[in-house]
């Protein structure tokens, strides 16, 4: 299984149980956002709480490093494949600016996270992280991507680029091009055909006298 199915499977997974940072909390997030990029008022959306989403919108809380570096964390976690895009270009780092600006919870532990991971790699490196070599990168994420093997020292990594993968599965498997990565495709009518011949014959019933 490679990366990007290991996400989706992770991703699907946490939806369905609820426990991907939050997500019932995301999900109106989401449409806040959606609200606030649009300038239009949702249907059932209070004129405070549209006011609120405007103004969490019209702020900037990452500068324009941080927000690098959390483009290039999307994408190694989701990268673009022959079936979809990539998690930027599902509009992820935008929606984890949002996100954190929406939880202000998030705002340490993604601030200092980015912080930890340019100071990590600084020293092992000589350089930020976005300015490292991809096989550096890969090799910081190898060191914090697992947090049953992951080193004592390196638990502040791992804490947060659980949540920057939370997030970037949050963001990416709830907008369009990750919608239709998964395949999903609606609410379609069901078609029966009856109780198949096997399942007939398996409880004694004659398939002779229903299928001829």
């Amino acid at each position: 299984m490679n990366r990007r199915e290991t996400l989706k499977a992770l991703g699907l997974i946490a939806a369905g149980s609820g426990v991907l940072a939050g997500s019932c909390k995301q999900d109106k997030t989401k449409q806040s956002a959606i609200a606030g990029e649009t300038g239009e008022r949702l249907p059932g959306v209070q004129e405070f709480e549209h006011e609120r989403t405007t103004s969490l919108y019209a702020e900037k809380f990452f500068n324009d490093h941080e927000m690098a570096t959390i483009t290039v964390l999307g994408d190694i976690i989701i990268p673009k494949d022959a079936v979809s895009g990539s998690a930027s270009d599902a509009g992820v780092p935008d929606f984890i600016e949002f996100i954190v600006k929406d939880i202000p919870s998030y705002k340490i532990p993604m601030r200092g996270g980015l912080k930890w991971l340019d100071v990590h790699c600084q020293k092992r490196f000589g350089n930020a992280f976005v300015k490292c070599k991809d096989e550096q990168q890969i090799a910081v994420i190898d060191d914090i991507a697992y947090p049953e093997t992951a080193k004592p020292e390196m638990a502040q990594g791992v804490a947060f680029f659980s949540l920057v993968r939370d997030l970037t599965s949050s963001g990416f498997f709830t907008a369009e091009i990750g919608v239709k990565d998964i395949g999903y495709q609606g609410n379609r009518p069901g078609v029966w055909n009856g109780v198949p011949a096997e399942v007939l014959k398996e409880h004694g019933f004659d398939t002779e006298k229903f299928f001829g």
